[in-house]
């Protein structure tokens, strides 16, 4: 198994979209980004806290250093979250949640809004985004707000 699907097979374990066969939403990449919020959604800070931070959702302190430095058991594998908002605009956030593949072919970071191509996914998480597309967005509220190294 490659390191991108151990990496996948691990977190999507219990990230499922409870939105079975829902179809995604189209979005546009431009450049190094998705500009535009997935279905024109407004994100939420304190949930998209609540998911960086949520051991099963969205699972992002099992490889990142958070802005918390009191949360436990942080990975140190993905960048550090902290001074994320003033590395990267919400569109570059955005891109790298949906599918951080399309920058880096060989990223052990999972696509949270991807569901073709993947391996080694249990069959009822198939055919889901690991996150719904409100999710996502309320994750990059979240992060956009990490302007402090």
């Amino acid at each position: 198994m490659t390191r991108l699907g151990f990496a996948t097979a691990l977190l999507l374990g219990g990230l499922a979209s409870s939105r079975p066969g829902a179809a995604l939403e189209p979005y546009a990449v431009v450049g190094d980004a998705i500009p535009k919020a997935l279905g024109a959604r407004v994100g939420d800070v304190a949930r998209g806290q609540a998911i960086l931070r949520d051991r099963e959702r969205g699972n992002c302190l099992i490889c990142h250093q958070g802005a918390d430095p009191a949360e436990p058991f942080q990975g140190a594998i993905g960048p550090p979250l902290a001074g994320i908002g003033a590395r990267l605009d919400a569109g570059q956030i955005r891109l790298r949640l949906v599918d951080s593949s399309r920058l880096n072919p060989e990223t052990v970071m999972p696509p949270y809004y991807r569901t073709e191509g993947l391996h080694d996914v249990g069959p009822v998480y198939r055919g889901k985004p690991a996150l719904s597309e409100q999710e996502i967005e309320d994750v990059v509220a979240y992060l956009a707000t990490l302007k402090t190294f």
